[in-house]
């Protein structure tokens, strides 16, 4: 039986990159049913592209967030099967078919999702192909069987939300494992390079810094809500790579103090952060290879600095994240922690004729 596909697509002032996404809709080896954009209350050409593409658009005008605008597109689809795709990012041709067999060949897969290309949709320099060369390995690192669904790029069967409910709206970061954490105990998750999407990441060191501290103020209560169910999250860095990057951060510092007071002589001040520096490259010695396979040698030291760069974001949000659900007083928990007070109601079905 042939499986009808709606591509939802959430689009935020997307007018740099929409076209391309579009177009690499209509480009796939499986005919799509539909595809829809949901125009999250842009401010640029984002909807006049949109109607030069023929699919629905949809919009209020404002500003709700990507769960909303997610939840809308499910509302409004008729699919079998859903296809979330960023309006950033342009899909290889043969991803919709790919994600449908694997659906078709496992009845319990409640969602398939993909890698990111290792090349950039729009090649704005080192920053962008720092984030994009990471951004591929780690999902590639993690293919298979897994507990953590990101819907950038993924195909969910309609019934699926029927039985767990939508996006938290409450939500504009870690959306994807709030969801997780309900999609997981029910439904097998697979994540597979057979599906993959060019992307055109954050290309300047600044926002790319604090768009990584901003998601990792809620790592920490996420983690926890995954552990408190038996899971473990998809993660974009090893446990090894954060402690290293911790220790030369944080540790190598002090121990360069206390060392000359402890009667060492002064040259034995600059081996921990060596030491540090050391254990944080043998932590990504297989992502420094990558990169440097990728783009040469003489990239590898830049790839390596501003790595590191995005742990010290990654370690600043994470502690922030974590004394901000500690006392005094009795906080409200985030909805990542899993103390939710309802559940996200599934969206309605699409009236007849509703465009």
């Amino acid at each position: 039986m042939t499986q009808t596909v709606s591509v939802v697509i959430p689009a935020h002032n997307s007018a740099r990159t929409l076209d391309a996404c579009l177009r690499s809709v209509y480009a796939q080896t499986h005919p799509v049913h539909e595809v829809i954009v949901v125009d999250d209350g842009s401010t640029d050409a984002t909807a006049e592209i949109a109607r030069r593409h023929p699919c629905t658009l949809l919009g209020d005008g404002v500003n709700r967030g990507v769960s909303a605008a997610r939840n809308t597109g499910i509302a409004a689809a008729t699919g079998d099967v859903l296809f979330f795709l960023d309006s950033d990012e342009a899909l290889t041709p043969g991803s919709v078919e790919a994600a449908l067999e694997i659906l078709r060949a496992d009845p319990a897969c409640g969602c398939v999702h993909g890698v990111i290309a290792p090349e950039p949709l729009v090649d704005d320099g080192p920053v962008e192909w720092y984030k994009t060369l990471h951004a591929h390995w780690w999902r590639a690192r993690g293919a298979g069987v897994v507990q953590t669904a990101l819907f950038a790029q993924a195909a969910v069967p309609r019934e699926v939300f029927a039985r767990i409910g939508g996006f938290d709206e409450s939500l504009r970061d870690s959306e994807d494992l709030e969801l997780s954490d309900r999609l997981a105990p029910h439904y097998r998750i697979v994540l597979t390079e057979r599906v993959a999407a060019h992307h055109d990441e954050e290309h300047r060191l600044g926002p790319l810094l604090a768009e990584t501290y901003r998601r990792a103020l809620l790592l920490v209560p996420a983690l926890r809500s995954a552990r408190a169910g038996g899971r473990s999250h998809l993660t974009a860095n090893t446990p090894a790579s954060v402690l290293a990057a911790a220790f030369l951060l944080l540790g190598s510092p002090v121990l360069a103090v206390l060392l000359p007071l402890l009667g060492a002589p002064g040259a034995w001040a600059a081996l921990p952060a060596a030491a540090g520096l050391l254990a944080f490259c043998l932590a990504n010695a297989g992502l420094i290879g990558f990169a440097a396979r990728r783009r040469g040698a003489a990239f590898a030291p830049f790839f390596t600095a501003v790595h590191l760069a995005c742990h010290a974001a990654l370690l600043a949000g994470a502690a922030v994240g974590a004394l901000r659900t500690l006392p005094p007083g009795r906080r409200t928990k985030t909805p990542a922690q899993g103390q939710r007070t309802k559940t996200p109601e599934p969206p309605a079905p699409a009236k007849a004729g509703a465009r």
